[in-house]
């Protein structure tokens, strides 16, 4: 699958596996994710016997009890291993049922994509060329309608989507895409692909940065809402800096901006605008932020495969513009539906605010109205909070106030230390919302409880940064 995507990615992942970037935690809980889905899988065809590496110790003894277990036509069996013409795969399950054999390869995403059909032609192509007769091959998926009950229901939590015909059709590709593959293993060097959107998709290629290394740290690539196909374009032709920028290309008002003020180093502030913006603000003011984990397999009653479940929020308040600023916190535990006990503490954390402001009220609102619809009883106390939310990423998102150093975007955590220098995000354990949703996962199967309170304190410092943060960004656009 990287060969297809890219000949170098292969190359480099065979040969030069230190040149890789990626964040290895995060990949590590995305990897556990999927195998944890596809165990739970294992539910719908129980009892099976396991070729999986931990049972049997090394691929050999894998292929080996696999071709046994086949010979004695056992019903299931997981991570089934074959081999053919130096390609090895592990199918997630083997199903033997009236005189035939069907595969199913397990995904934790909701849907087929194209790249699980050329996944599974791979694992047919081995499969059928080491003598097995298949009857079919199934792709089994997260089924996002699914709503848990008090246990989990496995056939209502999985779909199940034969393939066979699709994958039929792409065999001869699979054959000429192996033989390509396995000339870009054996090449002495690396590979001269360019970059390109290949880059990242299907997936994200873990060695962008050695790739991408000659690419300025401000670049095309860089220039806000521009489609990716359109960056290539310029890259293409030559143009990867703002200055090669041709003065008759057309941009929008926010791409002119954002390249005047990289070039010219300067910092706009629609003065008027931000002052009007600021009547609507009145004391007790409230800063809010939430922290949310979506689980691919709903952990909690009544709800569904990659809901966001709210299990975190920091709120400062301030009563007056002389007051000090006072914090509140909450943070449940994963081990138990954290939303009832969230709900109370935030309805009771935002009771005296008059305007409660969010950094982008897209994603608390949002959250605020899955809340009641799960809990009808707190409906009209989350709905006054719903009444009082005003998004101070408005004036960075409409340019009211843009500097060069936030680059085109407007995210807290680029716009934070453009106006509050002394803040930033980069010395916090946890840092940004993908790793506070991993970790918070992380915590249901650790045992060491010192690990998981040093955990806990991270995801505390680093919600409440985010309110903080708010806190000095509002004084900021106060004292211009």
């Amino acid at each position: 699958m990287k060969g297809i995507q890219c000949p170098k990615r292969l190359f480099l992942y065979n040969n030069h596996k230190e040149l890789s970037g990626h964040d290895v935690a995060a990949e590590q809980a995305a990897f556990e994710k999927g195998i944890n889905v596809g165990l739970l899988a294992r539910q719908l065809f129980p009892g099976g016997k396991d070729a999986s590496l931990s049972v049997t110790g090394s691929y050999h003894n894998a292929i080996q009890q696999t071709r046994q277990w086949i010979k004695q036509k056992e019903k299931v069996i997981y991570e089934a291993a074959f081999l053919f013409n130096k390609v090895l795969v592990a199918v997630d399950i083997l199903v033997h049922t009236s005189g035939k054999w069907t595969a199913y390869e397990v995904k934790s995403s909701t849907e087929v994509k194209e790249q699980h059909i050329m996944d599974a032609a791979l694992q047919y192509y081995v499969m059928v060329n080491s003598g097995l007769v298949l009857k079919d091959f199934g792709i089994i998926h997260i089924n996002n309608e699914y709503e848990r009950q008090h246990m989990l229901d496995y056939s209502g939590l999985f779909q199940i989507n034969p393939v066979k015909a699709e994958i039929l059709g792409q065999q001869d590709l699979t054959k000429n895409q192996l033989i390509r593959c396995q000339e870009i293993v054996q090449l002495k060097d690396i590979p001269a692909t360019g970059i390109g959107i290949h880059c990242s998709d299907p997936y994200a290629c873990e060695f962008t940065g050695h790739c991408w290394q000659h690419i300025p740290e401000v670049s095309v690539f860089d220039l806000s809402r521009l489609p990716l196909n359109k960056k290539f374009e310029l890259y293409n032709n030559g143009i990867s800096r703002f200055d090669q920028l041709a003065a008759d290309y057309v941009l929008s008002p926010a791409q002119a901006l954002q390249v005047k003020a990289y070039l010219e180093q300067y910092t706009h502030i629609d003065v008027p605008v931000i002052r009007q913006w600021l009547t609507q603000l009145t004391y007790p003011l409230g800063f809010m932020d939430f922290e949310t984990f979506m689980p691919a397999v709903p952990l909690y009653y009544k709800s569904r495969p990659y809901q966001h479940i709210p299990f975190q929020f920091s709120v400062h308040v301030q009563h007056n513009a002389e007051s000090a600023v006072n914090h509140e916190a909450f943070l449940g535990y994963p081990e138990e539906d954290p939303r009832q006990g969230f709900i109370k503490a935030l309805i009771k954390a935002t009771a005296t605010c008059n305007t409660i402001l969010v950094y982008n009220k897209a994603f608390e609102t949002c959250r605020l109205k899955e809340l009641q619809q799960h809990f009808p009883e707190y409906s009209g106390k989350i709905q006054i909070i719903l009444e009082k939310i005003i998004d101070l990423m408005e004036p960075f998102q409409k340019k009211w106030y843009y500097t060069a150093s936030m680059n085109g975007s407007y995210s807290i955590k680029v716009v934070l230390p453009a106006l509050v220098p002394e803040l930033n995000y980069k010395e916090l354990s946890i840092c940004d919302g993908g790793t506070a949703m991993a970790a918070f996962e992380g915590m249901l199967n650790m045992k060491d409880a010192e690990e998981k309170e040093k955990i806990r304190t991270a995801l505390l410092e680093y919600c409440k940064l985010d309110t903080w943060g708010m806190v000095r960004i509002l004084e900021k656009l106060l004292s211009i």
